[in-house]
């Protein structure tokens, strides 16, 4: 058996080059003519007629072989060119020849079609990775729709939640926050003081301005300690602190933010005083104990909130705190670094409570944190140093 590269140089051998048709034709054309007819001039007087009849008839059949191989050789030229201009002329990658030529001409159809064969294996690799490519974009097309639908989520959920908690809901798998659970929670209700009193003396347009500001204050505290927003009634604010984390550290983490919303609120209406604009104070109440966290509603409309006897009773506290004051119920209390002094608790009465509400009233004063109780007769009072003291 024989490779392609010996079978190639066996039919190489077996037919005449291209080349050397050429010069056997011009042999067979002019030079035997021409050393015919010069021989005829030089030995004229002694050629008998048969002989140059004979030499004529030589002659003449010489001129027609070298131009029947001339011809041969050049119609094989032409449909050579014919064949390769028709498969490069359609535009599509060209088709191998099938062609009957000899000699050079046959090693430059297989040179064609080896070049062919390249080019059809390039083309198929380049639609292939075509096609790979095309997967490609229709992934990242996806994966672009994707992230952008994270991120008009994620820009939703900042509004109500920080961005801390943002973050660990988008990578949460079971989707934490949206789960009805019951869990121990902290709520804290802030409440702006005579708000009716205050509105009834402004322009509508300056009280939605004036809410807008505090809103917008009291807001970043609250992601800022990683509280989540519940809902707004009015100029009152409901957050939820420890929805993400524990007991604990909800409790530390709201009256962490009730301070810092205290001393931001007293800064806010210096500014506001300076201005010649109306100012007022907040008073905040926090509780800690169990609540069930749920989405409620209806079929069209669904708030994510807080429900349980915990949330009543922060709000109870609000409501019995006046301007600057923070009160937090006993379970809160609890989870502060320093627990403060039994002496100093309250006894609130509730309706359709047997047993009195215990409490304890803060009030920020610049970096110190007074612990102050109210009764009948007598007022308690203590100083703590500093403001991370009492939490």
């Amino acid at each position: 058996m024989y490779n392609a590269e010996e079978m190639r140089l066996i039919q190489k051998e077996d037919n005449i080059s291209f080349y050397r048709k050429i010069r056997i034709s011009l042999g067979l054309m002019g030079i035997i003519p021409f050393l015919s007819a010069v021989y005829f001039f030089m030995q004229r007087d002694q050629i008998s007629p048969t002989l140059i009849i004979l030499c004529s008839a030589l002659v003449l059949f010489s001129i027609l072989m070298g131009y029947t191989l001339l011809r041969r050789s050049s119609d094989q030229v032409q449909t050579l060119a014919q064949k390769t201009a028709m498969a490069t002329k359609s535009g599509d990658i060209p088709q191998p020849l099938d062609i009957n030529v000899e000699g050079e001409l046959k090693d430059i159809a297989t040179n064609f079609n080896t070049v062919v064969e390249r080019l059809n294996r390039a083309n198929r690799d380049i639609q292939s990775r075509s096609f790979q490519l095309q997967e490609f974009a229709s992934d990242l097309s996806e994966s672009y729709e994707h992230l952008e639908r994270e991120n008009r989520l994620r820009n939703q959920l900042c509004r109500y939640v920080g961005k801390d908690l943002v973050e660990k809901l988008m990578v949460s798998r079971d989707g934490q926050l949206l789960k009805n659970e019951r869990k121990d929670v902290t709520i804290m209700f802030a409440d702006i003081r005579s708000f009716t009193a205050i509105s009834e003396h402004m322009e509508p347009e300056d009280v939605v301005a004036m809410l807008n500001e505090y809103f917008s204050v009291m807001i970043d505290i609250l992601f800022k300690y990683n509280g989540m927003l519940d809902k707004f009634v009015g100029d009152q604010i409901m957050a939820v602190f420890g929805h993400m984390s524990n007991e604990k550290s909800g409790a530390r983490s709201a009256v962490r933010a009730a301070l810092e919303m205290q001393k931001a609120t007293a800064e806010l209406m210096k500014e506001r005083g300076r201005q010649g604009q109306p100012t007022f104070s907040i008073g905040i109440g926090i509780n800690t104990g169990s609540a069930i966290l749920a989405s409620v509603g209806s079929e069209n409309r669904k708030d994510y909130t807080v429900i349980g006897d915990t949330v009543n009773t922060a709000a109870r506290l609000e409501s019995h705190a006046a301007g600057q004051e923070i009160v937090i119920g006993e379970r809160t209390s609890i989870h502060l670094p320093k627990k403060l002094p039994r002496g100093t608790r309250q006894e609130l009465k509730m309706k359709n409570r047997s047993e009195p509400l215990s409490c304890y009233t803060l009030i920020p004063k610049g970096d110190k944190v007074v612990k102050i109780v109210k009764r009948p007769g007598k007022t308690s009072v203590k100083i703590i140093p500093s403001v991370q003291a009492a939490c």
